[in-house]
């Protein structure tokens, strides 16, 4: 009796997968940017061109984010060569400000126009950070003690500023916002964040 059980089971699983596959419509592209550029009508001038994909963004699409090697070889290297190093080589600022910094929302919403204080890097939506906040995200993964972890190294310390940065050049079609990039964090605010994460004095790292 188990047996048949389980071969239904398959059967069942099986045929989900093809019906699903074959009920997939075909997306017509063209239609589905202007169903989106119809729906800010009002968008200031310097906000409509984030209606218009670049190059990663249009093969993240195309590829479901899941990119074949080569276009994910070519993704990073086209993303790496965006990132800005500090002029002065430190990685690392302020951790008390990095918290601030992960815990505002603020910037690039039609609200916050003109701006009236700094972006946020709205860290919290995505990841676990401290202990203390219980209101996270989970699209992400926890950061708790993530400098710990990693031994306060000198390369993750580096890492961690890269990917906060352009995340797409570790990880091609990354849900990561391209905080540097695009230019939604200063390198000041990218370095207050990598000492949240990395500084021993942290509460990531407490």
């Amino acid at each position: 009796m188990r047996k048949i059980f389980i071969s239904i089971a398959a059967v069942l699983i099986a045929g989900t997968a093809v019906s699903t596959a074959q009920q997939k419509p075909a997306v017509d592209r063209a239609k589905a940017d202007a169903a989106v550029k119809s729906a800010f009508p009002s968008a200031p001038a310097d906000w409509q061109p984030r209606l218009v994909q670049d190059e990663t963004m249009k093969q993240c699409s195309a590829h479901d984010n899941l990119p074949p090697k080569a276009v994910g070889e070519a993704i990073q290297k086209r993303e790496r060569a965006t990132i800005e190093y500090p002029a002065d080589g430190q990685f690392m600022g302020d951790w008390k400000r990095g918290e601030r910094i992960a815990q505002s929302g603020y910037g690039l919403r039609f609200t916050d126009y003109p701006p009236r204080n700094p972006n946020g890097g709205n860290c919290y939506a995505c990841h676990q950070l401290t202990k203390a906040e219980l209101s996270f995200g989970t699209v992400g993964p926890s950061l708790l003690n993530y400098g710990g972890i990693r031994k306060f190294g000198a390369a993750e310390t580096k890492a961690v500023y890269e990917k906060i940065y352009n995340a797409h050049a570790s990880y091609p079609c990354s849900l990561m916002p391209r905080l540097g990039s695009n230019k939604v964090l200063t390198i000041e605010q990218i370095k207050d964040v990598v000492a949240l994460v990395m500084s021993p004095d942290s509460p990531v790292n407490k």
